[in-house]
């Protein structure tokens, strides 16, 4: 209860589609109500009138989406955000209560100055305006985890607005085919979590816990399908999504579901829907024919919250009773965007790899401390890193902590590399060896496997020129234009070396050789 909640709505993002099919799943009762063309409170995507399927016009997909995005998410703070009760995952229910948590007479608010700060830090991360002067609203309603009968939100002036968030795709199977799409923010605002209810079927009995409800992180999909050109279908809710996969596997469900239900003449109902994830379909809840009032009303316990810059904070202020945003932009850290950018224009990689960089957790710091400890180009440590190094953490399924190279032996390894004192498959075979013997440094794999390259020209001279005197044939199949014949030359020299020559100077000295 007064859990420190922020919730941002995104509004609704078209996706154009031709049909595809789709299977179907056994519903737990029949759809209830009837369409409604009201608003709902907090949405961010307007119903629309009811519409049935019409034949598209040629060239035109048939259908198109809208999906708008309701995302609640915890912010990390020590306290809740309007009382001083301890915020502790998994502590017993009702444990971490105080007097307003639980809605005692005569108790007030306390604003938490840390979760203002999460939520002007989270609005300029996604390039919000953040407002100067916001207000706070008490929604009423009525429910066994809500016991003052309201929950303070921020309904009409919220503490940021109009952000966008850019997030690259891939369109294809290669990596290079990727595209870049921004998704709009609507608002952010601070809100109040409610209670949590357990309920127990044995004895048929439902419990409160007022320590808080939430994980970190909630959506409320709301979903419609419709003619490209055409008004907006009628949306669809599915509440309390709690993972992106389930957020994902619901919209695709839902969206079909929608077109299959118009081309067989049904309509959509203004509805809200659950996902069952074990069955992988949206189930209806309860429809929004009634719509509930909320009676909101400004929160007369909590003044208007006010922030300000550099520019216009007040002479004198204390700075523990003031939010000063400039100083709260400072505070934040790089945004994968602008690393991003930062890691194409510095080390030339391409934008793909970046990405890839960035979506393995910890990885970009891995790169970046091999980066530091090696003389290799940029290039090549970033196809060690990307192609070598995550390859095999991928195939043991191991994350970037567990892996038993450190950085600072992929760099001494990259830097025997780098100086032509090993070649490239025997670094292949010396990274093999760190992964399964931890502690040994790649020079001494490499000494103990004697793999140093041979450094006597002349040495290899000889070796090439003895292998093109012992098989006249392979050298008369490359004369013939056979171009493999050269690599089963590099391999019997290589052979000859116990793998120690570089195989790109072996193939200088053959066709220096062959054309002399």
């Amino acid at each position: 209860m007064a859990a420190p909640m922020l919730r941002w709505c995104c509004p609704g993002r078209r996706f154009a589609f031709a049909r595809v099919g789709c299977g179907s799943c056994h519903r737990r009762g029949p759809p209830t109500g009837s369409t409604s063309n009201g608003k709902r409170g907090q949405s961010s995507v307007a119903q629309q009138p009811h519409i049935t399927a019409q034949k598209p016009r040629k060239g035109e997909p048939e259908w198109a989406a809208v999906v708008g995005l309701e995302i609640h998410a915890q912010i990390a703070s020590n306290s809740k955000l309007f009382s001083g009760s301890q915020v502790c995952f998994a502590a017993p229910p009702n444990s971490l209560v105080s007097f307003f948590d639980a809605s005692l007479p005569g108790t007030l608010p306390v604003l938490n100055r840390r979760c203002v700060e999460a939520a002007v830090m989270t609005g300029l991360a996604l390039d919000c305006h953040i407002n100067r002067k916001s207000l706070f609203d008490r929604k009423h309603y009525f429910y066994a985890d809500l016991p003052a009968g309201y929950q303070i939100t921020q309904q009409r002036l919220p503490i940021a607005v109009n952000g966008s968030l850019a997030y690259s795709v891939y369109v294809g199977r290669k990596p290079s085919q990727m595209v870049t799409r921004t998704v709009r923010v609507k608002q952010i605002q601070l809100e109040q979590d409610s209670g949590k209810s357990l309920h127990d079927d044995l004895r048929s009995q439902t419990l409160i816990d007022l320590n808080r409800a939430e994980g970190q992180l909630r959506v409320d999909a709301n979903i419609s399908v419709h003619r490209p050109g055409e008004p907006l279908g009628i949306r669809t809710e599915v509440k309390n999504l709690n993972s992106a996969r389930f957020l994902a596997k619901a919209i695709d469900y839902e969206i079909q579901r929608q077109i299959n239900e118009l081309e067989n003449g049904g309509e959509i109902l203004n509805e809200t829907r659950s996902f069952d994830f074990k069955l992988g379909c949206t189930v209806p809840m309860r429809d929004k024919e009634g719509k509930q009032d909320y009676r909101f009303m400004p929160e007369p316990n909590l003044p208007p919250l006010l922030l300000y810059d550099s520019g216009s904070l007040p002479s004198g202020a204390d700075p523990q009773q003031v939010i000063n945003i400039d100083q709260l932009r400072e505070r934040l850290p790089e945004l994968p965007r602008v690393t991003r950018q930062r890691l194409v224009q510095q080390y030339g990689m391409l934008p793909e790899h970046s990405c890839v960089l960035l979506n393995e957790v910890g990885l970009l710091e891995f790169f970046q401390n091999v980066i530091k400890e090696t003389r290799a180009e940029p290039k090549k440590v970033t196809s060690w890193v990307l192609n070598t190094f995550l390859g095999f953490l991928k195939q043991q399924n191991l994350a970037v902590s567990e892996s038993p190279v450190t950085p600072s032996a992929l760099a001494e390894l990259l830097d025997l590399l780098d100086r032509k004192a090993i070649s490239a498959p025997a670094a292949k075979q010396v990274f093999e060896e760190l992964w399964s013997n931890e502690g040994k440094t790649p020079a001494q794999i490499v000494a103990e496997k004697k793999l140093e390259l041979l450094q006597d020209p002349e040495a290899l001279e000889q070796l090439c020129r003895s292998t093109l005197e012992a098989h006249p044939d392979v050298v008369m199949d490359l004369k013939r234009g056979n171009p493999r014949a050269i690599n089963k030359l590099i391999g019997l020299v290589r052979k000859a070396t116990l793998g120690r020559a570089d195989p790109t100077a072996i193939k200088e000295v053959l066709e220096r050789q062959l054309s002399s």
